[in-house]
């Protein structure tokens, strides 16, 4: 099977688990019947917000949805039944070290649902805890191993998040993003791609210039079979304003095609609509529209 993926990819992410059920609903485990529904309810809420989407002219071919087999198993079935791009996690929600899911169980649950892709959140800092790092890197490469054994692709989410000392070492969280956070990510790359990892498509945090995109591409792309490899943008819960900074700095870097974007087009709609205060309807367009404001600023900047 060949490394990498060879066209755009706009994803609309929403395989969130404890951001809707604590963030949205205030809910703790054991989840409740009428909790596990409620948040069904808003995944399908956000799907119907993408087909308003598509159909509004969204570009269908390049067009999907990312969203977790835990509460959005109905939009998976009907993503894939309708021709849609489906990504689907594999990792547990809210871990600070990766873990699989499902266990070693975890390809029974890809083949069900047969996604295009299968996506995992990692956090890996690389001037952190290494043995963590170590742990994280083997699991992964398991992980990438079987996954291409069995034709399938690995969408790599990567958070770098700052240590105590590297925040002190930049003065804070900003100046960390802009000046150490895109030379760790090349790092980590290295180091992953070293430890047998191979991603398919890397989602990458937003980088404020086009030559770190630049660097994080090259180092994607290095060594044998790794030329299709490509990246997109995360949005990281951020405005609207400030994802398109990142897609305008990512847009026209070869090897940096498309993003996936969450929180940022439904968090607020879906607030409202939790609380009663925006119908069904207003909110469905709310997150079609910023989606299509999303796509038509990354096409705005992307190269011919």
């Amino acid at each position: 099977m060949k490394l990498g993926y060879d066209q755009s990819l706009y994803l609309v992410a929403f395989d969130h688990r404890h951001s809707f059920s604590k963030g949205l609903f205030g809910a703790t485990e054991p989840l409740s019947a009428e909790i596990l529904a409620k948040v069904s309810d808003t995944k399908a809420l956000i799907f119907e917000a993408f087909q308003q989407a598509i159909a509004q002219g969204a570009p269908r071919k390049v067009c999907g949805v990312l969203v977790d087999e835990q509460f959005g198993s109905a939009v998976a079935r009907q993503a894939k039944a309708s021709g849609t791009l489906l990504a689907m996690p594999v990792e547990k929600s809210g871990q600070a070290e990766f873990q699989l899911e499902y266990g070693e169980d975890f390809g029974r649950h890809i083949e069900a649902f047969d996604p295009d892709f299968s996506k995992v959140l990692v956090r890996y800092n690389p001037e952190g805890d290494r043995e963590l790092n170590r742990r994280q890197a083997r699991k992964l490469a398991h992980l990438s191993d079987w996954l291409h054994a069995h034709e399938r692709k690995l969408l790599f989410e990567l958070l770098v998040p700052a240590t105590a000392a590297q925040l002190e070492r930049c003065g804070g969280q900003e100046r960390f993003d802009r000046e150490l956070r895109p030379r760790l990510v090349v790092d980590v790359l290295r180091e992953l791609q070293q430890g047998g990892v191979e991603a398919d498509i890397w989602k990458i945090e937003g980088l404020e210039t086009s030559a770190d995109c630049r660097a994080v591409v090259e180092q994607a792309r290095t060594g044998p079979g790794r030329d299709q490899v490509v990246c997109i943008v995360l949005g990281r819960g951020a405005s609207l304003e400030r994802v398109f900074t990142w897609l305008a700095a990512a847009a026209p870097v070869p090897g940096f095609d498309g993003f996936a974007v969450g929180r940022t087009l439904w968090q607020d709609a879906l607030r409202r609509y939790v609380a009663g205060t925006e119908t069904r309807e207003a909110a469905r367009s709310e997150i079609a529209d910023r989606y299509l404001r999303t796509i038509r600023e990354y096409l705005e900047h992307h190269r011919d």
